[in-house]
């Protein structure tokens, strides 16, 4: 009799070592595509077994001990006894697991290298966040191999059909075996211009999720806490990297305002009327905390760090009006310094209108309007209709929000703005 635990159990394990097994058969067999091919089968068989015959007492280095199996069989199929072969054999015991019969259960059975797990996993987000794959393969991939989400779960994530995740995954992996990138955590001296790459993606994700693009819901829950899981695991894995714990601090900060930012029926509740007291307290310490240890390793705050404070700055004020908004607007004419950004800009913008009024902020707002850096947003006409909405100029102020709400892809943030619209009488 097959038992539904068994199913979910393995839904659970997975989600958590998922990037452990991977990892760890991709350094066995030096081939990427092939661990990761390895690691599913591995999860296919644990669906049918553990349902069937229980939860092994080590399921990860069941699914592990299952992938290396499948994989000196590849080996075999291929006809092979390379020295690849003869390290998976030895390791596995000759005549032991290899030679078939069912997984063991005993840890002494497991081939488990704990001293090599957080290079593995390191290995890994390196790898699926290679600078030779497209933006949206390395968005992918990462929440493919990284994070344990199926194809089907990120499709839905990124609201797009399941066949083009899977063809932006096979893609990405046969552009990682030709361009023979090797499975490991680059040298010091290439390691920093790829963490940058491996920071995006995971900013990526939570930026998605924390404003969907499209669709109905305002926020994704599952694929912003995704992309707080994978910045935690890294700053565990690289703790010396000062912007690491400055998107961890910046993305703690950000989700603990998530409690307050819609209401009952995901209606999406602005900065000025969200009830504080529901904010996630624990959130905020916790991205503090990081924002201390960026600062501490750091030769003062870069680009993340920065955005970091700024959201800080948002979490210790009691209000909208008690908000250091001048600090707000310094901290983002670093940033713009740092990182140039039409959207840096326009928050800026955003910032100098509640520090020194709409009047002092719209010459902003009308500069990036000429230079057409953000013609295809929505958000420039958004603060351009409320900057013009501040200063009694209705009309204006109308054409713009209208203007927004054909730019705006998520029905949630259209309807807001048809509210601003019909407020204007």
């Amino acid at each position: 009799m097959s038992d539904p635990t068994g199913r979910r159990a393995v839904a659970a394990v997975w989600r958590i070592e998922s990037a452990r097994i991977v990892g760890a058969l991709a350094r066995c067999t030096g081939d990427f595509a092939l661990a990761e091919d390895l690691a599913q089968e591995a999860l296919a068989e644990a669906l049918v077994t553990w349902p069937r015959e229980g939860v092994p007492r080590n399921p990860a280095g069941w699914l592990l001990t299952v992938g290396r199996r499948r994989a000196v069989d590849a080996f075999r199929r291929r006809a092979t006894r390379d020295r690849k072969y003869a390290v998976l054999a030895r390791d596995l015991g000759e005549g032991g697991v290899a030679s078939g019969g069912p997984p063991p259960d005993r840890e002494e059975d497991v081939v488990w290298d704990p001293d090599r797990i957080d290079d593995d996993v390191l290995a890994l987000v390196f790898t699926a966040c290679h600078p030779v794959l497209s933006r949206e393969a390395r968005v992918a991939l990462t929440l493919r191999v990284v994070g344990g989400l199926t194809s089907d779960e990120i499709a839905k994530a990124f609201l797009v059909p399941t066949a083009t995740v899977q063809a932006r995954i096979t893609r990405a992996k046969k552009t990682l075996g030709a361009a023979r990138v090797p499975f490991a955590v680059p040298p010091a001296d290439e390691r920093a211009a790829r963490l940058g790459s491996v920071l995006s993606v995971v900013y990526l994700i939570f930026t998605e999720g924390s404003s969907a693009s499209s669709g109905d819901d305002l926020i994704r829950f599952d694929l912003a806490g995704e992309a707080q899981r994978l910045a935690r695991v890294l700053a565990r894995l690289v703790p010396d990297e000062p912007e690491v714990h400055g998107l961890l601090a910046l993305l703690e900060l950000t989700a603990a305002r998530f409690p307050a930012r819609t209401g009952p029926d995901g209606e999406p509740v602005l900065l000025e009327h969200q009830d504080r007291r529901r904010w996630d307290r624990a959130a905020i310490v916790r991205g503090r905390a990081a924002l201390v240890r960026a600062e501490r390793v750091g030769r003062g705050l870069g680009a993340y760090g920065l955005q970091a404070a700024i959201a800080e700055c948002h979490a210790v004020a009691p209000s909208v009006g008690a908000t250091d908004w001048e600090r707000v607007v310094l901290l983002y004419e670093a940033l713009g310094r740092l990182a140039p950004s039409p959207v840096v800009d326009l928050n800026r913008a955003v910032a100098v209108s509640m520090a020194r009024g709409p009047a002092a902020a719209l010459p902003v707002v009308d500069e990036l309007a000429a230079g057409g850096a953000l013609a295809g947003s929505h958000l420039l006409p958004s603060v351009r209709g409320e900057l013009l909405t501040r200063l009694g100029r209705a009309e204006e102020a109308r054409a713009e929000l209208a203007r927004a709400v054909e730019l705006c892809g998520n029905e949630r943030e259209r309807a807001v703005l048809r509210g601003k619209i019909a407020a204007l009488g």
